[in-house]
């Protein structure tokens, strides 16, 4: 690729650091496994959640496996249907044609496997080391409140660090593979780890709300029992769905925005480049993200508590993140000023574009938590309207939501006003040519910097993950405490370091949303830049939303979320029912409600495992063939259209159910810290608490199910419009196979959707399944 010296070394640097980062996981692994796992009592609960979390993961695998199998097929097959792009056909010029088509196919399929692969190990190898970490940090907080913070964000850390790595990893390899061929490989790298993250996203969600929502209508609406109360028959099954869901599902969603981020940046980046004559645009983003996984080491060990007894985590955990800001930032300035000052338009503007990423990502985070955080007023304003029950406490979480969603709009809004603003100075009538355009030229100038506001945003991935993954930790880390019955000091510090975590999940959410539409909106971007690649008259016009295919194009778009959305909750609205029957059933026999028999733990991980696994081709397949079907119909500017309508809707509906659901269930966490007075109606067991939990049980599968699922699939019909843009191009003509493709498309949809709704099939009740404790 003509690379000079310097770029040839920072290539393997930055190849290195990702090895660093791997390493520093690896690290942090060996210092967790080394703490003390507590009492017989919590390691036969901790037992329970490991075994269900492990069997989880084994038929989900199984489950994606075929479908991950026959779409390696597809995109090594894709290469025969359209000619490999020009930068391959310049990379490898001294082969034939024949040969770069098998190249770039393997390539391709090679890269897909590559992203699924690592979107598998960051998922189950994070939740993993999150189940090995729960039990320690309850065992930690016998004694330390700092050593059972320390332990939790570690275990966090080890994630975030497994999805910098990983990521890094992959994109640099395929990069110095493939050169400025990387594109076309690129694109089956981001469609594997996005793909992954959907399956990993619906599932774990799946999972987690229908073991959640049935131990919490009857254990405690019904019942009047506490959050893991072991008389609950879906009570481990709920603490397994924490980590199938927020730390596998968490994972996996911003390792493919992380991955889909650098694929953007560098498609755009090398078509900068194949304009302008400089490599630096392609080599800056992977610069950017090596700085990135060295900051978040430094950030995320300076977490730490003061003080044994008491102490202010979330204090704690901001500071290490607004560390590893402030490192990235002078860094990224550094680093612009000494490798890009001879590009066009100055080394500042690609330094402002990476600097606004992560004031994203601090201002998305600020805003989320005052949404859904205990210490700010829609929270508090959903605790008062209890008084007024069910009702009133559902329409309270509404209208903040809604409102939540139009300020995280606005501020991804004004965040693409300043990358237009940043770029609107350089000029583009030094690269006109008979091919392109001043104003085609000026569009990708923007888009890059786009790109890189959300490389700049993903920056911080590490710290990110861990706030993430001290959630469903320090919950489980909760729950383990209440199982094993420790003693008081142990259940107020784990409680502390619960509530923290719930507010840094819906943090994280938000900043998992916001780099989702950044990354669509890069991806959008890199879309019309191919598109202009392959055919420079395709889109010469734009996309015009005065043309009626294209605003059919757009109407389809916004209502995909929305049926996606239903069929998401639908699955947990309809295994929710199963438990609730489940854990009805096991309180009817004699013993279970008094504590002296042991409820049925695994039949209610059963019913989870089984409905989780229910849904996950039928929504993938949502997904994937939607939007093939739109551009092969519409053709390719209505495709474009789709894709802006999929953005705008998904986000707002994303924004939406996280900032409801996370609102919801801070508010009935601010009335469990009430005092229990029953005839003062507060605390725990009072009417006030009851409609809180009707709020939080309609939220949860809102903010942990629907929500975040929307993130990923957003980028997959990105990704999937992204790779067949060229053969919607090519093969115009809507001759007889197309249209029999597309109603065969249009049939397996219907199929899709068909098989959603069905009602789930009973699953037998044992005859003996209790045994007396």
């Amino acid at each position: 690729m003509g690379l000079e010296q310097f770029e040839v070394i920072a290539t393997w640097a930055i190849l290195a650091v990702a090895f660093v980062g791997l390493l520093y996981a690896l690290f942090l692994r060996q210092q967790i496994l080394r703490e003390d796992k507590g009492t017989e009592k919590m390691q036969e609960v901790w037992e329970a959640i490991r075994q269900g979390a492990n069997a989880y993961l084994t038929r989900q695998l199984r489950t994606i496996l075929p479908f991950i199998v026959i779409l390696t097929i597809a995109l090594f097959l894709s290469v025969y249907i359209v000619p490999p792009t020009e930068f391959s056909m310049e990379v490898f010029a001294g082969y034939s044609e024949d040969t770069i088509r098998l190249i770039v196919g393997i390539g391709r399929a090679v890269a897909f496997v590559l992203g699924a692969g690592f979107s598998l190990m960051v998922g189950q190898l994070g939740m993993r080391m999150a189940v090995e970490g729960n039990v320690r940090v309850a065992a930690a907080a016998r004694t330390s409140f700092k050593d059972s913070l320390r332990i939790a964000y570690r275990t966090g850390t080890i994630t975030g660090m497994l999805t910098d790595g990983l990521g890094l990893l992959g994109g640099t390899l395929i990069f110095m593979v493939f050169g400025k061929a990387a594109p076309d490989a690129l694109l089956g790298f981001g469609f594997g780890g996005t793909l992954i993250a959907l399956f990993m996203r619906v599932g774990g969600g799946i999972y987690t709300k229908a073991a959640d929502v049935g131990a919490d209508l009857v254990g405690k609406v019904e019942q009047d029992m506490p959050e893991d109360d072991p008389r609950n028959a879906a009570v481990i099954a709920d603490l397994v769905g924490d980590n199938v869901g927020d730390c596998a599902g968490m994972a996996a969603d911003i390792f493919e925005s992380y991955e889909v981020t650098i694929v953007s940046s560098l498609i755009l980046g090398v078509t900068l480049t194949l304009i302008t004559g400089h490599n630096e645009w392609i080599l800056f983003p992977l610069l950017v993200r090596g700085i990135g996984v060295l900051a978040s080491i430094v950030g995320t060990y300076l977490v730490r508590g003061e003080s044994d007894d008491s102490g202010n985590a979330m204090q704690a955990i901001f500071r290490g993140f607004l560390t590893s800001a402030a490192i990235s930032v002078v860094l990224f300035g550094a680093v612009a000023l000494f490798y890009m000052s001879g590009v066009p338009g100055g080394w500042w503007r690609p330094f402002l574009s990476t600097a606004a990423g992560v004031g994203l990502a601090i201002v998305i985070d600020r805003l989320t938590d005052y949404f859904t955080g205990t210490h700010f007023r829609p929270v508090k304003e959903i605790r008062d309207a209890t008084s007024g029950g069910p009702a009133t406490t559902i329409l309270s979480g509404l209208s903040s939501g809604y409102e939540s969603a139009v300020w995280s709009v606005i501020v991804i809004a004004a965040t693409i006003v300043v990358a237009i603003l940043i770029y609107s100075g350089v000029s583009a009538d030094a690269f006109v040519s008979e091919r392109f355009s001043p104003d085609f030229i000026q569009f990708t100038f923007v888009l890059y910097g786009i790109a890189l506001t959300g490389i700049g945003m993903l920056t911080l991935t590490g710290n990110n993950v861990a706030m993430d993954s001290f959630g469903p930790i320090s919950d489980n880390a909760n729950g383990i405490g209440e199982m094993a019955g420790l003693e008081p000091k142990a259940r107020k510090i784990m409680a502390d370091l619960d509530a923290v975590g719930n507010t840094t999940k819906a943090i994280t959410k938000g900043i998992a949303i916001g780099s989702a539409v950044i990354a669509a909106v890069s991806l959008f971007g890199s879309f019309i830049t191919d598109v202009s690649l392959v055919d420079p008259e395709a889109l010469a016009n734009g996309i015009r939303v005065s043309e009626p295919l294209v605003f059919v194009g757009m109407l389809l778009g916004g209502a995909l979320p929305w049926m996606f959305s239903s069929l998401a909750i639908r699955a947990v609205s309809r295994a929710a029912g199963q438990m609730v029957e489940e854990v009805r059933r096991q309180f009817r026999i004699p013993g279970i409600i008094e504590g002296t028999v042991t409820p049925d733990y695994a039949r209610a991980v059963t019913i989870s495992t089984v409905a989780a696994q229910r849904d996950l081709i039928n929504l993938a397949v949502l997904a994937v063939f939607t939007p093939i079907a739109v551009g092969l119909l519409l053709q390719v500017e209505a495709l474009g259209g789709f894709q802006a309508g999929i953005i705008v809707s998904g986000m707002l509906l994303a924004v939406f159910m996280s900032n409801t659901g996370g609102a919801w269930d801070n508010g009935k966490k601010l009335i469990e810290d009430e005092e229990r007075n029953i005839e003062a109606n507060t605390g725990k067991g009072s009417e006030r608490h009851k409609a809180a939990v009707v709020g939080d049980t309609v939220g949860d599968p809102l903010k942990d199910t629907a929500g975040p699922a929307l993130n990923p699939m957003i980028k997959v019909v990105n990704l999937v419009s992204l790779i067949i843009a060229p053969i919607v191009v090519r093969y115009s003509d809507r001759n007889i196979v197309v249209i029999l493709i597309v109603l065969a498309l249009i049939g397996v949809l219907g199929w899709a959707i068909t098989r959603s709704k069905r009602a789930a099939e009973p699953i037998a009740a044992p005859a003996r399944t209790q045994t007396t404790s």
